[in-house]
């Protein structure tokens, strides 16, 4: 777990021009919601319980069963993007990554760039684009779900950061330096 000066640290690096020390709304993802106002009450609950079913049968280790809950939301709420997500995940767990990133991509078109899906989406997005080697398009992914609030997503892309691995790396060896000044020099008597 990221410290308050890890958060601040953090902070300053993608935003620069605020104050040290001011995060506002960095764990903003437990209270982003998907607006769900457009679509028809009675056929949202069915796909919720759908949802539910299939993140379950996930859970118990059931992923065919979950697959086919999610795949089932998605026929009665084509255009919603939590169902794809989910199913995204199990067909991750099941091997098939570029089943995974199509579902990832119809989430992400879906929800617009706002709200918990889209985060989710564009974090395991990254995830599997860094599996494959392809940091840089990774990184960005992990910037946009950090921007939404995501604390592992920001951790993420500063990992991914080539000048924030440049700069630990120069700030590690300013440190080891001040702490052993003899290894590194001569000191005078």
């Amino acid at each position: 777990m990221a410290t308050a000066h890890d958060r601040a640290v953090l902070q300053t690096i993608f935003s620069p021009t605020s104050p040290f020390g001011d995060v506002p709304g960095l764990d903003r993802v437990d209270v982003l919601k998907d607006d769900d106002s457009a679509f028809d009450s009675h056929l949202l609950k069915q796909v919720k319980d759908l949802e539910l079913e299939g993140v379950a049968a996930a859970e118990s280790g059931n992923l065919p069963s979950a697959l086919e809950r999610f795949s089932e939301a998605i026929k009665v709420l084509p255009q919603r993007a939590s169902a794809y997500n989910n199913r995204a995940q199990t067909r991750r767990l099941q091997g098939d990554t570029n089943g995974a990133l199509e579902d990832l991509e119809q989430a992400i078109s879906l929800s617009r760039g706002t709200g918990c899906t889209v985060c989710q989406a564009l974090v395991q997005r990254g995830l599997l684009l860094r599996l494959a080697g392809r940091d840089e398009e990774a990184r960005v992914d992990f910037e946009r779900a950090a921007a939404l609030g995501s604390e592992f997503a920001r951790q993420q892309a500063v990992l991914l950061n080539p000048y924030a691995a440049l700069c630990n790396r120069m700030l590690s060896e300013v440190i080891h330096k001040l702490r052993n000044p003899e290894i590194n020099g001569s000191v005078d008597p």
